[in-house]
């Protein structure tokens, strides 16, 4: 993975994926090191963050680094300079760039034209580093992977994307429940089949939400509206009225399930209290697993490591 960039979940293998989640539980144990000192990572959003700028900057600092965040201000992305010259200019002073851009062709771009590694930190079309974090969770409440049933309520947004994508990679199965005019891409959809029928998994879409959590071990939602959505607000909660996770349809799944929101919540709407605060709900522990696992990926991008620190295992 060193020197590679990281667009989509797509991008990794199996191996790369799952070495990242088993060394972001080394790296968790840890703590403090200096083992990306003399590093610089660059910040370059165009919209706010509050988990996402943390974890990137905190993983830096706790690997000996240094980071720098670029506002929406100071670059004016497309507006006051190219995308092309931004990624040129940049890469001269860092050794690699987390982009949070408001459309994927942007950050197609800054990984085009830029001389170090960049990754999405968030697109409309993909949240990788999200997705990571997922699956550290999962990972750590469940202690594997491999055959568990992910049940996903909501929006076929960006958040969905890189889920569906890295369940497949894994060999998770994958259920979907969503409105017909809110799906998961196609092409989406066409890459994680492929990749299930290599790793063994299934996917499932649905437009029943019942159907999608019946039996499942992990229960996960996401906002009706995301970011740049606010004029559409009322309409979606009409459509997405019926996929609240709240207490009776979570009560379908397993006993032993747990509930996952990537946050920010909405609540009341996607889901109840009872739920995001329930002795179910991970939500805390996965927000806090994106700096570990951001730690683990940058680690293995910028070449801090000469070999996995946990030997690989499937």
């Amino acid at each position: 993975m060193k020197g590679k960039d990281l667009l989509s979940i797509s991008d990794l293998t199996r191996e790369d994926l799952e070495t990242v989640i088993y060394d972001a539980v080394e790296i968790k144990s840890k703590g403090w090191n200096t083992i990306l000192e003399g590093k610089v990572l660059a910040l370059l959003f165009e919209h706010p963050s509050l988990r996402t700028r943390m974890s990137f900057e905190i993983a830096m600092r706790q690997l000996g680094g240094h980071c720098i965040y670029l506002s929406p201000a100071e670059v004016g992305l497309g507006k006051r300079e190219s995308v092309s010259d931004v990624a040129r200019v940049v890469s001269r002073y860092v050794d690699c760039l987390a982009a949070r851009t408001l459309s994927h062709d942007t950050v197609r771009a800054l990984a085009d034209y830029a001389g170090v590694p960049v990754i999405n930190a968030l697109s409309d079309l993909e949240h990788p580093c999200q997705a990571l974090a997922d699956l550290l969770t999962i990972y750590e409440k469940k202690g594997e992977l491999n055959g568990l049933n992910l049940a996903y309520i909501g929006d076929g947004n960006n958040v969905a994307n890189s889920l569906v994508l890295a369940a497949a990679l894994t060999g998770m199965n994958f259920r979907i429940a969503s409105p017909a005019e809110y799906p998961v891409k196609e092409d989406i959809l066409k890459t994680a089949k492929q990749c299930c029928a290599v790793a063994g998994g299934t996917i499932l879409c649905t437009e029943d939400p019942k159907e999608a959590v019946k039996q499942a071990d992990i229960v996960y939602t996401d906002v009706w509206t995301s970011m740049g959505q606010e004029a559409e607000s009322d309409r979606r909660r009409q459509i997405f009225n019926t996929f609240q996770v709240n207490g009776e349809l979570l009560s379908l799944a397993k006993d032993d399930a747990i509930f996952m929101h990537d946050l920010p919540a909405h609540r009341g709407e996607e889901v109840t209290d009872d739920v995001i605060d329930g002795l179910q709900s991970v939500v805390f522990d996965q927000a806090e697993n994106r700096m570990h696992v951001t730690k683990s990926l940058l680690v293995h991008i910028l070449g801090g490591l000469g070999k996995p620190l946990l030997k690989y295992r499937r």
